[in-house]
């Protein structure tokens, strides 16, 4: 008991005198509205940089998702920012969808639609509908949930299609970054859909025609995860084809881990005895296989590559999942020694990875020195994974 309020009381102090804080006194552009789009490594504001989806969308989630639990103002008034943002600037009206960027001053840039960045504007929208029932949220949280099942559901062959023209038709370059394969069907995509329409499925009511379509999508989903993406070693594959053939052999810990979580609190939301019993005897396999890439100190790596060498960088985001994993392993998977193991990676976290003079956390870390290269606010660096990992904690340790 003692551990778990430690763990509980340290991670909750995290977010709310180190993360959150970041966001709110650095972040926010008076300007020309929304948030700024970019600090770098060595936390130097880039008033010029562009303002990506998905880092307002998680931006929305995350103080959407304090204020859920806290009930602070000031976190409300941040989500509503960028609800705004969202609704207002990002959403396209002429076609439907969210814009991948705008520029600085908020004008659209590059604007085809990645259903990646979709999957969490929606992911954000329902939060704040969770929150406060803001009917305004969930009424264009539906209508992405429809733009992507309209656009990038296979009804042929199964699965969601990466991306799309502005105006819904192929596009040749469907990578989310430079860093990924241009494979039409990816798994860090799919987990970011199932992520937002489980949420999505929360905040409607069981017999209406919305639930039943977001019930469907999210049960079909899950089934992909534990029918194709999930390998017999327990590893998921990342990058496919249209017909569902594997181009890659990596193995990435941190998504293995992040999805062992996410595929389990799917289940539980919708609740069928049945899913929750298959879906705890597979993430069990898939969180177990994951903590292959946890070190000796609590760390976990980032990648394992296709020819077998390791990238050994540890990432803020992958250090985030495996806490949540190992806590997940502990409260539904009978594993009594994982709290102890979640709370080493926290402290590692806390010690190498967290910055406890300029806030936030920094991008990784290479062996003994902290990543300067990377940015500490930007298109990819987002308060999602360390303030998630503060309120699952936060919420799972209180029994």
């Amino acid at each position: 008991m003692e551990l778990k309020e430690t763990l509980r009381t340290e991670v909750l102090d995290n977010l709310e005198k180190n993360i959150l804080p970041y966001w709110m006194g650095k972040m926010v552009d008076n300007e020309h509205g929304g948030f700024y789009g970019r600090r770098d490594g060595n936390d130097q504001l880039d008033p010029s940089a562009p303002k990506g989806a998905i880092l307002n969308a998680r931006i929305l989630w995350s103080f959407a998702a304090a204020y859920r639990v806290l009930r602070k103002p000031e976190y409300l008034e941040m989500a509503l920012r960028a609800r705004d943002e969202i609704i207002d600037k990002f959403y396209d009206r002429d076609n439907g969808g969210v814009f991948w960027s705008l520029d600085a001053e908020g004008k659209p840039l590059d604007t085809k639609k990645q259903f990646y960045a979709m999957g969490f504007a929606i992911y954000g929208l329902s939060e704040l509908v969770r929150a406060t029932g803001d009917e305004k949220a969930k009424e264009y949280a539906l209508k992405l949930f429809h733009d992507i099942e309209n656009h990038s559901r296979d009804r042929e062959k199964n699965g969601y299609i990466e991306a799309l023209t502005q105006d819904w038709q192929p596009i040749a370059d469907m990578r989310l970054s430079d860093k990924d394969w241009n494979a039409s069907k990816t798994m860090n995509t799919h987990l970011h859909i199932i992520e937002p329409y489980t949420n999505l499925l929360r905040t409607l009511k069981p017999g209406t025609k919305e639930y039943a379509e977001v019930r469907e999508a999210t049960e079909n989903l899950l089934d992909l995860f534990l029918t194709k993406f999930e390998q017999p070693n327990g590893h998921l594959g990342l990058f496919f084809d249209d017909d569902w053939n594997r181009q890659d052999k990596i193995i990435s810990y941190g998504h293995d881990i992040e999805a062992s979580w996410l595929l389990l609190e799917c289940a539980q939301v919708l609740g069928d005895d049945s899913a929750i019993k298959r879906a705890l005897k597979h993430t069990e396999k898939i969180a177990i296989a994951a903590l292959e890439g946890r070190c000796w100190d609590g760390s976990m790596v980032y990648e394992r590559h296709g020819n077998g060498t390791y990238d050994n960088d540890k990432h803020w985001w992958v250090q985030a999942e495996c806490i949540i994993g190992q806590v997940y392993l502990y409260c539904f998977h009978n594993h009594p020694e994982m709290l102890e193991r979640a709370y080493q990676t926290w402290r590692y976290t806390a010690d190498n990875i967290v910055d406890c003079d300029g806030g936030e956390w920094h991008w990784s870390r290479k062996g003994t020195e902290v990543n300067r290269a990377d940015d500490k606010a930007g298109f990819w660096k987002c308060p999602y994974h360390n303030s998630r990992m503060c309120l699952e904690v936060y919420e799972r340790l209180a029994d």
